[in-house]
């Protein structure tokens, strides 16, 4: 199968390793809106410029987009939709129908098949949500995210005026988390879920207690969580923050009998060492399932619900019922 990478931060840098494991993938190129003489990929796959995309047509099953979800990717996937099958990991969860309806007209237009919101929460987690529902249809859902990177909430402190660089993590309560484990279907707050700890470099003579202030009172990242901020040198930035770990749990509490009498608790855990590697392996595994469908005149934006499993592997019909049915 013939992958092409449309941008090349960390996620695009995720896919072609992810390709590299996968020995039914071929990486025919990244496509990147910066100047191509200046980007080295990792394995030595060529790189073109994102204008140059169009000259692919035919040449590539899938188009992988690697773009932000706040800007890139409402412009970005329904363009490129146009012109190949595609794939990208939009997470902006409100927006979701909207961009699958946009994605969705491109796509039936030109006879593409199209998948959004791919990757573990949208994605994955998705799935256990779904799979949760079905089989406890009387129960409550709880999602825990972290302890992990906020690669959004990172950049949002950076943005503060006096702030050089700067790392933000989520992290689940553990007393929250232990609740919902032991089947007690709380009532849980924003701020009773998860704190923030945020990890500032402050520029030479900046207003630590300002920078601070500004950061725990900022609305729709830090105002509704109980959030510490620890000012630090780059030096220990750069020594102790410079991974990208993330992770989390979907968990759904339910009863069954009677009088629901029997109480059940179904997880599905994640602990990554690299968010976007695991995010990018997703997106491989969702790039197979998107081009077999093609092949079936399966046309139009789909979502991982869309997919049947056996689509996802790389084995055999055979090979999944022997082994891992």
């Amino acid at each position: 199968m013939k992958i092409g990478i449309y941008g090349y931060g960390n996620l695009g840098r995720g896919v072609e390793l992810a390709a590299r494991q996968n020995p039914d993938m071929e990486v025919v190129g990244v496509f990147t809106r910066r100047d191509p003489a200046g980007v080295k990929t990792l394995t030595g796959v060529p790189v073109y410029a994102a204008a140059r995309a169009e000259d692919f047509v035919g040449e590539i099953d899938v188009m992988i987009i690697c773009g932000g979800s706040a800007t890139d990717l409402p412009e970005m996937t329904p363009k490129l939709a146009r012109l190949f099958n595609v794939i990208d990991s939009f997470d902006t969860h409100a927006r979701i129908p909207e961009h699958f309806e946009n994605v969705d007209r491109e796509a039936l237009r030109t006879g593409h098949t199209a998948l959004i919101s791919a990757g573990w929460d949208p994605g994955l987690f998705s799935l256990a949500r779904l799979y949760m529902n079905a089989v406890l249809p009387e129960g409550k859902d709880y999602t825990f995210w972290g302890r992990g990177v906020s690669q959004g909430h990172s950049d949002a402190i950076r943005r503060i005026p006096g702030v050089k660089d700067a790392r933000q993590y989520t992290v689940p309560v553990r007393e929250a988390v232990e609740r919902v484990q032991a089947g007690e279907n709380p009532e849980l707050t924003t701020r009773q879920k998860h704190t923030r700890e945020c990890f500032v470099v402050a520029e030479e003579g900046a207003d630590r207690a300002l920078i601070e202030k500004r950061i725990r009172e900022m609305p729709n990242y830090f105002a509704d969580y109980d959030t510490t901020v620890t000012f630090i040198s780059q030096e220990e930035l750069n020594r102790d923050h410079r991974g990208l770990p993330h992770g989390g749990k979907v968990i759904r509490c339910g009863a069954t009998g009677g009088d629901r009498e029997h109480a059940h608790v179904m997880e599905l855990s994640l602990k990554l060492d690299s968010n976007p590697e695991f995010t990018a392996s997703v997106l491989i595994a969702c790039a197979r399932a998107i081009g077999r469908m093609h092949v079936r005149n399966i046309f139009g934006c789909k979502t991982v619900f869309d997919i049947a499993p056996a689509d996802l592997c790389i084995l055999s019909g055979e090979e999944i019922r022997a082994h891992l049915l």
